[in-house]
């Protein structure tokens, strides 16, 4: 009985989706800037009947953020990632932010914030949904129980667009601001590094993590 009581709980513990970061792991930090050489072309829109009238100004998004992440997960790291809850805004018919980064398991919220009806869909592989439409002040969410890149579109507003990397390990990052990045707690090993942006892998790199946990620097400037 109590086995039982303890597989039970552990169950729980594992089905449980913290609202806070992932936790600190052991190991070695990988850091660094991501340099975008130009900037990324505006996105082209959706051909929809809503194009043919009047329709109200938008943000554009920021597409300058990339997804830094290592293409193979290191041998030592065998537990699962921990799930995480993560918000995708709809903001001034924008998706906010427009790049995301999460981990297998993970529930995004779509929240409405405009005064707008909006309908949240994606027709991406890793992840098939359709949101329906919903006023402002409400919410849909969404549960990424696989791998993958997804593409999530608006069906009312063919400008909106937004991007969500689904990792089945933590090894991962989303630039800031200026283009910088920080990976924590990754073991000793070689490594291939990616740099995702706006779509696509835009470089690699194959780096060595030391045993002594010094901090590698790894910038990247891409195209």
């Amino acid at each position: 009985m109590v086995l039982r009581r303890l597989a039970l709980a552990a169950a729980l513990a594992l089905a449980a989706l913290p609202a806070a970061p992932q936790p600190a792991r052991r190991g070695a930090t990988i850091r660094g800037r991501v340099e975008l050489k130009r900037e990324p072309p505006a996105a082209e829109a959706r051909p929809a009947v809503s194009d043919l009238g009047p329709h109200a100004g938008h943000d554009a998004p920021d597409r300058r953020r990339s997804v830094v992440y290592l293409e193979t997960a290191p041998q030592p790291a065998l537990e699962p990632p921990v799930p995480v809850r993560a918000v995708l805004d709809q903001r001034n018919q924008t998706f906010v932010p427009y790049v995301l980064a999460v981990t297998v398991g993970s529930v995004v919220e779509f929240p409405n914030s405009d005064r707008t009806y909006h309908n949240v869909f994606s027709l991406s592989k890793a992840k098939r949904f359709d949101l329906g439409r919903y006023p402002r002040g409400q919410s849909r969410s969404v549960r990424f129980d696989q791998p993958g890149v997804v593409r999530v579109f608006c069906e009312i507003h063919s400008h909106m667009s937004a991007w969500i990397l689904v990792f089945a390990h933590p090894y991962f990052a989303v630039t800031d601001a200026e283009g910088r990045y920080r990976i924590d707690g990754v073991p000793p090993g070689s490594y291939t590094l990616a740099v995702w942006n706006d779509g696509q892998v835009r470089a690699r790199r194959e780096l060595r993590v030391s045993a002594d946990g010094e901090a590698v620097e790894a910038d990247a400037a891409v195209e």
